[in-house]
């Protein structure tokens, strides 16, 4: 009850509404022994029926099948109009194993239907409240121009997202077994929090400590927990894994070492600069330093592993939250799967190929360059003389748009001249029609593009940011509007084709929440070379383990202490075997350090500034299905981590090829992306 229908259980009196329609359940199946599985309707399936068509706390009638079935005859649901003996569509499909709804016509069984892209400010608000150990909306909404306590509350709420992730973890609990994760600092033992203000009085003790890792006043490096903060020296601090990740100010790290506390201030209780919220005297020196390990998605959500099983978990998940205005796991994600297996099994009936599952991925797509028009070309004539079936559901085109910042310009066309860009996309557009008739395009700006840029002069801007302004994009909408009104009779009961502008980051959710796919435009690589934190070991070279295995198999290196640490698996196009090269290595080093920090954001808020209201559209938790992280000072790569499948597309026409073509093919089934090479 609490977690479908939180307080409202007592207030509203919902706890007597859902256990009613669970009687009337029970009885019309038999009234057999409730509390076993058998012939009768046990509670566990009467369970799973409800929370499946719970919404707000309230059950919330669905269409009737018509089928009859010995578990699923039930009386009339509040405001239902159905019939006593109507059988409860969701009822049967769980425990019948229909697998399809059999009223859906052809449009709601085309998988571009179930495609819905999110924006960063439509998504839902969200906080993690740490006494109800659960996640609620704002409570304030949301503005551009918030209180500058707001500011303080943005910090916290990342902090206590990665705290009690954390704590979840075996390696944190005090019966757990040893540690496995990728963020190891010692092998076979449990690990403890220490809070920044309890090291007061405790000189000369080692500790494990949980801190936002920034520079002090003084210009020093620091470490800040919710109690307090400590002078931090890592002069002699080992990295874990080494090499194989980033440790920047803005991170949240673990750290163990050694509290060494000021020969000034021994014997006195506090120190005189010392006390719960300020900075502690002494130091801590680091003997490791790591970041927060990572969760996978299915443990967060409480799911199966199994990706066609819709079974939670009985605790410890945020199974019944409802992260992005899409339905919860509990509500929606069964009836999803199901719907997700019915689209295929669509395809198949009808003598069609089921293989219409992909993406295509650009990114850098600059239109002031002439040959990144003929680069799209290119890749929309490949795709245009292939069959429908193999058509890409989904195109992503990612700024930035323009080289330079045209809105500042000065004295060149400014605004005029970059809806010229525009038009001119248009045109090229025009000539595939068959491509945009039957799929959605998906535009993501970049720092370079209106109207952040008029302001920044191409500098790092505020995010998240909206997306292009209508002004920019009527040729582009005028071109997918005639392409469909050319539509032949065939195809008229098909989801027509679309073009979505969107914000930076946003995301794209296939079938509910069973499918969630993050798209973030930012050079994040060159800023945390620029900003790192170097360590006294940081140029030791690890000995690495490469594995021909898929990606449930680790990549282990050696810790400091003896344990072992993992660094994400390469995938993709390349074939694991010898020594990866330093542009993989490179590529796994950003995808650990951004995953187990859980935002995409994890730098202060002078080096990329953050709008404290919509920090939550930042986060990356739960972890996505597929995290598109596009990052135009890297090369190109596909790797999967914790279930999580990065890519980065690169630039379309990559520096110093004057006819190559470069994107990303993502299979949304497989959960797998292959860089493609075009020349034309």
């Amino acid at each position: 009850m609490g977690k479908n229908c939180g307080s409202g259980w007592r207030e509203e009196g919902l706890a007597e509404r859902v256990l009613d329609e669970a009687a009337k359940m029970w009885k019309k199946a038999g009234g057999g022994v409730i509390v076993e599985d058998g012939n009768g309707a046990s509670l566990k399936a009467i369970l799973q029926t409800l929370e499946g068509s719970m919404s707000g706390g309230r059950i919330i009638a669905g269409k009737a099948t018509g089928q009859d079935s010995h578990m699923a005859r039930v009386n009339d649901l509040p405001g239902s109009g159905t019939s006593a003996n109507t059988v409860h569509p969701t009822f049967s499909t769980v425990i019948e194993g229909d697998g399809e709804d059999k009223d859906h016509s052809n449009a709601s069984l085309d998988p571009r239907k179930w495609i819905k892209v999110v924006g960063a400010f439509d998504q839902p608000q969200l906080t993690y409240n740490v006494n109800k150990k659960h996640f609620e909306p704002s409570t304030s909404k949301p503005s551009l121009f918030p209180s500058p306590s707001h500011k303080a509350a943005f910090f916290r709420d990342r902090y206590n997202l990665v705290y009690q992730r954390l704590l979840r973890n075996e390696s944190f609990q005090t019966s757990g077994p040893s540690f496995q994760h990728s963020s190891t600092l010692t092998a076979g033992k449990s690990f403890k929090l220490t809070p920044i203000v309890n090291l007061l009085g405790r000189s000369g003790t080692s500790h494990m400590l949980l801190g936002l890792l920034s520079v002090s006043p003084a210009g020093e490096l620091s470490l800040t927990d919710l109690t307090g903060s400590i002078r931090l020296d890592l002069s002699h601090a080992r990295t874990v894994p080494e090499d194989g990740a980033w440790f920047a100010p803005g991170m949240i790290v673990l750290v163990d070492g050694i509290y060494e506390e000021e020969e000034s201030i021994r014997g006195s209780a506090l120190g005189g600069n010392s006390g719960v919220g300020g900075a502690i005297g002494g130091r801590f020196v680091g003997i490791s330093i790591c970041g927060p390990p990572c969760e996978r998605r299915e443990i967060t959500l409480g799911t199966s592993s199994s990706k066609e099983s819709g079974d939670l978990a009985s605790s410890g998940c945020f199974a019944g939250v409802d992260f992005l205005g899409v339905g919860s796991e509990r509500a929606q994600g069964l009836r999803m799967r199901r719907i997700r297996a019915g689209c295929l099994r669509y395809g198949q009936n009808d003598n069609e190929d089921s293989s219409r599952r992909t993406m295509a991925i650009m990114s850098e797509v600059n239109l002031d360059n002439v040959k990144t028009l003929e680069a799209l070309k290119k890749v929309l004539s490949i795709y245009c003389d292939l069959p429908l079936s193999e058509l890409p559901l989904v195109f992503v085109m990612i700024g930035s748009f323009v080289r330079d910042s045209v809105i500042s310009g000065g004295g060149r066309g400014g605004s005029i001249e970059y809806k010229e860009y525009f038009d001119s996309l248009a045109l090229v557009l025009s000539e595939f029609p068959s491509v945009l008739r039957h799929s959605t395009f998906v535009f993501v700006p970049g720092d370079n593009d209106p109207w952040a840029s008029a302001f920044s002069a191409g500098a790092t801007t505020a995010i998240p940011r909206e997306a292009i302004p209508e002004l920019f994009t009527s040729r582009v909408k005028r071109a997918f509007l005639t392409a469909n009104n050319e539509s032949e009779k065939s195809y008229s009961a098909e989801v027509p084709g679309e073009a979505v502008w969107t914000s930076n980051p946003s995301r794209i959710c296939m079938f509910g929440p069973v499918h969630e796919i993050v798209v973030f435009r930012d050079d994040m690589s060159g800023r945390l070379r620029r900003s790192a934190v170097l360590s006294g070991t940081e140029t030791i070279k690890p000995d690495i383990e490469m594995s021909d295995e898929p990606s449930s198999r680790s990549v282990s290196t050696s810790s400091s202490q003896g344990g072992k640490s993992q660094v994400p698996p390469v995938e993709g196009n390349r074939r694991m075997g010898d020594d990866p090269s330093a542009a993989m290595l490179a590529a796994r080093k950003l995808v650990k350090t951004i995953l187990d920090q859980g935002n995409m954001s994890p730098f202060p808020l002078t080096t990329r500034p953050v709008l404290w209201d919509y920090a939550s559209s930042l986060q990356l938790y739960p972890l996505p299905t597929a995290f598109v992280l596009a990052d135009a000072e890297t090369a190109p790569f596909t790797i999967t981590y914790e279930g999580c499948h990065v890519m980065n597309p690169g630039r379309l026409v990559p520096e110093g090829n004057k006819k190559l073509a470069r994107w990303i093919e993502y299979d949304i089934l497989k959960n797998r992306g292959k860089v493609r090479e075009e020349r034309y």
